[in-house]
C-alpha cells in the first residue's frame, strides 16, 4: 500500500459519500474553514487491507437506504484496488438536525 494510493483512494470514496443525497462526510474540520488546506477525506476515511472504514453524518432519514446506496458507491471506488476484497464498515457518526425536519 502506498500512502498516495491510499490517500486518493480515501479522498475518492469520500467524494464519493459527499456525492450522497442524505449523507456526507464526517469530517473533522468544518466545512467552513476553506482558508486551511486540507485532506478532502478529512479523516473520514481508514483503510487497511482487512478494513475499510467510513465515517458520515447522516442528514436524512432513514438509514437502511442511504447505507445501501453508499455501501454500493463506496465498493465501486474500491472494486480494482488492494482494498477491493476488504471488509466495509459504515460507521454514522452523527445526525443532522435536519434529518428530523
Amino acid at each position: 500500500m502506498t500512502a498516495t494510493g491510499a490517500r486518493a483512494t480515501a479522498g475518492k470514496i469520500a467524494e464519493a459519500v459527499a456525492g450522497l443525497e442524505g449523507l456526507r462526510p464526517a469530517t473533522v474540520i468544518a466545512p467552513e474553514i476553506s482558508w486551511l488546506p486540507v485532506d478532502l477525506s478529512g479523516g473520514a476515511v481508514d483503510l487497511s487491507p482487512e478494513l475499510v472504514e467510513v465515517r458520515v453524518i447522516a442528514t436524512r432519514l432513514p438509514l437502511p437506504p442511504l447505507l445501501a446506496q453508499a455501501e454500493k458507491s463506496v465498493r465501486q471506488v474500491l472494486a480494482g484496488t488492494e482494498w477491493a476484497r476488504a471488509r466495509l464498515r459504515l460507521v454514522v457518526t452523527d445526525l443532522d438536525g435536519a434529518a428530523f425536519a
